[in-house]
C-alpha cells in the first residue's frame, strides 16, 4: 500500500517524508486537478493525502471521486494552518453519500 501527499506547503511535505510518503506541493485548483488525476491512475498508490486548503479549491471534483472511485482513497488531512472543523467535513461528506443528514444540530 503506497500513500501520496498533494499538500499546499512545504512544512506537511517535509513532516510526512521523515515517515517515508512521498508528495509534492502545489497550490492552484488546475495543479490539484492535473496532479490529482496522475495520481488516480497510478496503480501503486492506495491513498491519496490531501490538505484541506487544497481540497478546498476543488471541492466538487473531490467529492465526485470520494463517492465513485474506489481506489485510491482520499483522505483530507489538516496542516498547520488548518481549523478543527474536519468532522463537519465528514458530516458532509456522509450527508452527501446518503443524502439527508443524520446528526441534529
Amino acid at each position: 500500500m503506497k500513500f501520496f501527499l498533494l499538500s499546499d506547503n512545504v512544512d506537511t511535505l517535509a513532516g510526512m517524508r521523515l515517515v517515508g510518503i512521498e508528495g509534492i506541493v502545489i497550490h492552484k485548483r488546475q495543479e490539484v486537478l492535473d496532479e490529482l488525476q496522475k495520481v488516480m491512475s497510478d496503480e501503486t498508490v492506495s491513498i491519496v493525502l490531501m490538505t484541506t486548503k487544497l481540497v478546498e479549491l476543488c471541492p466538487e471534483v473531490i467529492s465526485e471521486l470520494k463517492l465513485r472511485q474506489t481506489k485510491p482513497l482520499i483522505v483530507e488531512i489538516p496542516d498547520r494552518h488548518g481549523s478543527s472543523d474536519i468532522g463537519e467535513s465528514i458530516d458532509r461528506y456522509v450527508s452527501q453519500a446518503i443524502g439527508f443528514k443524520i446528526w441534529g444540530e
